[in-house]
């Protein structure tokens, strides 16, 4: 086969894994240095803030109904809940680098709190609001759907959030140290 008239072209760069590393920026040598917080980096933080909070939500809300809890009751399980999962996901990751369980708990605490407290408030408050939803049992499409809308709207209000902490060296950016194999 003739492959004279082919051209070459230089590879592409492989996209990201999802685990964006966070990249230093400084204006001089003898400045401490603030990581770059891009928007899919937020994204991704806040993703998985998410996933322990919509455990925990979830589980929290299905058990609050199931038992005919009391909105007040079942909200504050939810939230219970919510943080636990979150801290437990994110305390998962970081054990995962060979650190101590006390050391791992600081390191949730810094990286998910503010970030599962904002989601926290909005989701429940999403809940609160819609009209029926605590009251609609789990066979009601109306409870599933507002659920579903509250994590949605908790991801995209908490996501500049998470950038504006992780461009500060705070929340998620806490973690990366202990992404090594990611």
């Amino acid at each position: 086969m003739d492959h004279s008239g082919h051209h070459h072209a230089t590879p592409e760069p492989t996209p990201p894994s999802g685990h964006e590393h966070v990249h230093h920026a400084t204006e001089s040598a003898g400045q401490d240095r603030l990581p770059v917080a891009t928007w899919p980096m937020a994204a991704q933080a806040t993703l998985h803030c998410l996933t322990g909070c919509a455990i925990g939500e979830v589980l929290g809300m299905v058990i609050g109904t199931a038992a005919g809890l009391s909105n007040l009751a079942t909200v504050v399980l939810s939230v219970a809940l919510a943080f636990v999962f979150g801290y437990a996901l994110t305390m998962r990751g970081v054990l995962r680098a060979g650190v101590d369980l006390r050391t791992a708990l600081k390191v949730a605490l810094a990286a998910d709190t503010v970030s599962i407290a904002i989601m926290e408030i909005l989701d429940n408050t999403v809940m609160l609001v819609v009209p029926g939803a605590m009251d609609a049992g789990l066979a009601n499409w109306l409870f599933w759907v507002a659920l579903a809308g509250s994590l949605l709207v908790a991801f995209v209000l908490t996501t500049p959030v998470n950038k504006w902490l992780i461009s500060r060296g705070k929340g998620h950016a806490v973690t990366h140290q202990y992404h090594h194999g990611h």
